[in-house]
C-alpha cells in the first residue's frame, strides 16, 4: 500500500474516532468521505472529513479549491437530512458521463482535478435525562429506548449539570426528595425541554425558592409543572406514558427541534486529538454562520470573508475562490460583473 493512502487510511480512521466523540455529545454533522478523485488533486479517495452545522471542518477533503463547496453542502446536508453524492469539478470535463441524481458543484482549480464526495448527515439520538429513582423514571427510560433514544437515570444526589446539554431533554422526578437542587442543576445546564414532575402547588414552592435565590425568571419560566400532558390523576406508568407524549408532541411541532442537535453550536468541545486536525474551539453559545458569495468568475459557492480575496468594483464587493479568478475579473470585468453593476 503506498504510503499517501496508509496515511489517508489512519486519518480516516480517527475521523471516525471524533465523529463518534460527537455522536456521543449528541452534536449534529455531517460526514464527508471522498470516493473518487481525478489526478492532479491534493486529496485521495478515502479521505474523510467531519463538518460541523456552524460551518467547521475537521480533517481533509481537499485543498482550497473543493473545501469551501464540501462545507456549503455539508450544512445543508445537515440542514434537511439528505446525503448527497457530490461531482466536485465541472460539466464540461464529464459531458454525458454524469450520473442521474449526482449533484455537480463547479470548482475552479488550476490543477483540473475533480473529486467525488458522499455526504450523509449524522444526527445524533434523542437524549433524554430523567433525575430521580422512583419506578416512573424507570418506566420513563424503557419508553424511551423503545424510540430508540437516549435515556439516562440519575439518582437526585448524583445529578449535576453537567448531566445534560443544551440539546437535552431533562426530567426531574425526585418528587420531593432535593427538587430544589435537581431543578437548580437542570437549570444551569439550559437544556432544550426540563419538566418537573409534582403538583402545580408543589412546582410554585419550588420554582418560588429559587426565585429567592437569584436564579433569573426567563430560565425558570422555561420550567414545565407538571412535566407531561395533563391527564388527571394516573398511575406512575401513565405519568410516564403523559411525559413522553409530550415530548414526542413538541419535537413533532419543531418545539425542542435543538434537542436533536443544538449542541452541535452550543456544546461543541474538542476531541482530545484535535489539534492535528483542528478541531472545535469549546463554545458556550451558537457560531453565526459566515455568509456566502458566489465567485463571478467560476460560479462556486464561497465564504464572503477576507479570506477569499474580496476586490471591489463599482461599489460591490466580490470574493474569489481562488488568486486565479480574482486575477482573471480584474483583466476583464465586464465580461464577469453581474449586468446591473458593469458601467
Amino acid at each position: 500500500m503506498r504510503d499517501d493512502a496508509k496515511a489517508t487510511m489512519m486519518d480516516s480512521w480517527e475521523i471516525l474516532k471524533q465523529a463518534d466523540e460527537l455522536e456521543r455529545r449528541g452534536q449534529a454533522f455531517a460526514l464527508a468521505t471522498v470516493v473518487w478523485r481525478q489526478g492532479p488533486s491534493s486529496s485521495q479517495q478515502g479521505a474523510r472529513a467531519i463538518i460541523t452545522a456552524d460551518g467547521e471542518l475537521h480533517g481533509w477533503i481537499g485543498g482550497a479549491c473543493a473545501e469551501p463547496a464540501v462545507i456549503g453542502e455539508a450544512r445543508r446536508v445537515i440542514a434537511d437530512g439528505t446525503p448527497r453524492l457530490l461531482l466536485l469539478g465541472s460539466r464540461g470535463q464529464f459531458g454525458a458521463a454524469v450520473p442521474e441524481g449526482m449533484t455537480v458543484v463547479p470548482i475552479s482549480c488550476q490543477s483540473e482535478g475533480a473529486l467525488e464526495v458522499y455526504i450523509e448527515p449524522v444526527v445524533p439520538a434523542p437524549h433524554l435525562v430523567i433525575v430521580g429513582r422512583s419506578p416512573m423514571a424507570h418506566t420513563l427510560a424503557d419508553l424511551a429506548g423503545a424510540l430508540g433514544w437516549r435515556a439516562d437515570v440519575v439518582a437526585g444526589g448524583d445529578f449535576t449539570a453537567a448531566a445534560a446539554s443544551p440539546g437535552s431533554m431533562v426530567v426531574v422526578a425526585t418528587q420531593g426528595h432535593g427538587d430544589e437542587a435537581a431543578v437548580e442543576q437542570a437549570v444551569a445546564a439550559r437544556p432544550a425541554y426540563l419538566g418537573l414532575v409534582g403538583s402545580r402547588r408543589r412546582g410554585a414552592a419550588v420554582l418560588g425558592y429559587l426565585a429567592d435565590r437569584g436564579l433569573p425568571a426567563d430560565q425558570l419560566d422555561r420550567v414545565r409543572v407538571p412535566a407531561g400532558l395533563d391527564l388527571g390523576h394516573i398511575t406512575h406508568q401513565e405519568i410516564a406514558v403523559a411525559i413522553l407524549a409530550e415530548l414526542v408532541q413538541l419535537r413533532a411541532s419543531g418545539a425542542l427541534a435543538g434537542a436533536a442537535g443544538a449542541a452541535s453550536a452550543r456544546n461543541t468541545t474538542a476531541p482530545a486529538d484535535a489539534g492535528a486536525t483542528g478541531g472545535p474551539a469549546e463554545s458556550g453559545r451558537a457560531t453565526p454562520a459566515p455568509a456566502e458569495a458566489v465567485d463571478p468568475v467560476c460560479g462556486m459557492t464561497v465564504p464572503a470573508t477576507a479570506a477569499s480575496f474580496p476586490l471591489a468594483h463599482d461599489g460591490v464587493t466580490y470574493y474569489f475562490c481562488s488568486t486565479n479568478c480574482r486575477r482573471r475579473f480584474e483583466q476583464d470585468p465586464a465580461a464577469y460583473a453581474p449586468k446591473e453593476t458593469r458601467c
